[in-house]
């Protein structure tokens, strides 16, 4: 359930940051918009939502999202480059050498059910603004000059007081993964609910939505650079529940997948909401728990468990893991199957013992170079 909103404030740094009167300067500082009003040809464009909301807290933002009342897609395709159009939302993705764009045409949703996907149809700017989900992400910017802002809900009001609020009653019932961003949006800016919102927010049935669209939402979550504060939310909205002791685990994942040794371990995001979640913990508790005293032993047990998993060992206590990947998992022997088969041992399972035992003694430091290796593994075999 969802108690009062969270005792939290806009951080008084981002709201020193909201000037207004600084967003067109900050538009025409953002690349490649000279070629969307050119490939426009008289056809209204705005930056909308995130991307606005960011222009007026001075963040960068590579990312941006425009509407266009007309054809997006065939805005896209003036556009050149790769075009991804979804005739079904009337959206495309536009990627050129030097823009990464989502259009979308302006529109207005219906919801034929709780948490089922919504029917579009083009509708006005105002009507697509309308169709959003909080004040702070419902305002638009013409891609002009001399652009004002166009605010129709209080979303700058809501912006200076760090404050999330839904647009009408029904909005976590019309799609209730718009909690999950409400946990996004206040941990990563320390906004706060506001108290209709919070009311709003106990009836969101995430049993409406498919488990693919939850799992979405999470992984947006989970790849925020401090995700730990919005998965607290979600466990004190009721929404998501939280695997015991996994706040901290939380930071420490982050933390790790950061470093050169396990940034391409895992996939940070998979392995924060592993830790969020409780998966992938048995194992992670067998390795942080296993008495590793020869590296043999540590690659033998590392080799069952995913790159999450190992993450997930490491940040609970495996230390001897970060030798697993520094040192122990490239270790190579320099004779194959082929100098085993040459001194006589029969294709087969026995190759296989032979060359084992030959990188248990490398690994173990009781062997060095080639002969030594093939004596091993020739006794190994044989035995």
């Amino acid at each position: 359930m969802v108690g009062n909103a969270p005792e939290r404030t806009f951080k008084s740094t981002e709201r020193a940051r909201i000037d207004p009167e600084r967003l067109p300067e900050r538009l025409s500082a953002l690349a490649g918009l000279d070629r969307v009003r050119g490939a426009a040809a008289g056809t209204p464009v705005y930056l909308v939502g995130g991307a606005v909301r960011d222009l007026l807290l001075g963040r960068e933002r590579t990312d941006l999202d425009l509407v266009v009342e007309g054809d997006a897609a065939e805005l896209g395709r003036r556009l050149g480059g790769e075009v991804h159009a979804h005739e079904r939302f009337a959206t495309a993705r536009v990627r050129t050498d030097e823009l990464e764009l989502d259009l979308a045409t302006a529109r207005s949703e219906s919801y034929p059910a709780p948490g089922a996907l919504p029917e579009v149809r083009p509708a006005t700017l105002a009507e697509d603004l309308a169709r959003r989900d909080f004040t702070v992400n419902a305002m638009a910017l013409p891609l002009a000059s001399d652009a004002k802002l166009i605010d129709p809900h209080g979303g700058l009001a809501d912006l200076e007081s760090g404050v999330l609020r839904v647009l009408h009653d029904r909005s976590f019932v019309d799609d209730p993964t718009r909690a999950l961003r409400a946990a996004r949006y206040a941990g990563r800016y320390g906004f706060e609910l506001e108290r209709h919102t919070a009311e709003l927010l106990r009836d969101a049935e995430l049993a409406t939505v498919s488990n693919d669209r939850i799992d979405a939402e999470l992984r947006k979550l989970a790849a925020e650079p401090r995700p730990r504060r919005g998965f607290e939310l979600l466990d004190e909205w009721g929404l998501v529940p939280l695997a015991d002791g996994a706040g901290g685990l939380i930071d420490d994942v982050a933390d790790l997948m950061a470093t050169a040794t396990w940034s391409g371990v895992a996939g940070r995001a998979e392995a924060v909401l592993a830790a969020a979640r409780g998966r992938e913990l048995p194992g992670a508790r067998e390795l942080a728990d296993a008495e590793v005293t020869l590296p043999s032993e540590g690659v033998e047990l590392a080799r069952r468990y995913d790159g999450v998993t190992l993450a997930l060992g490491r940040a609970l206590g495996a230390a001897w893991l970060d030798r697993y990947l520094e040192e122990w998992r490239d270790v190579r022997l320099d004779i194959d199957g082929g100098d085993l088969m040459d001194a006589g041992i029969p294709e087969g399972p026995a190759i296989g013992r032979g060359l084992a035992a030959a990188m248990r003694a490398k690994l173990d430091g009781e062997v060095s170079g080639a002969d030594e290796e093939l004596r091993v593994a020739i006794e190994a075999a044989r035995a």
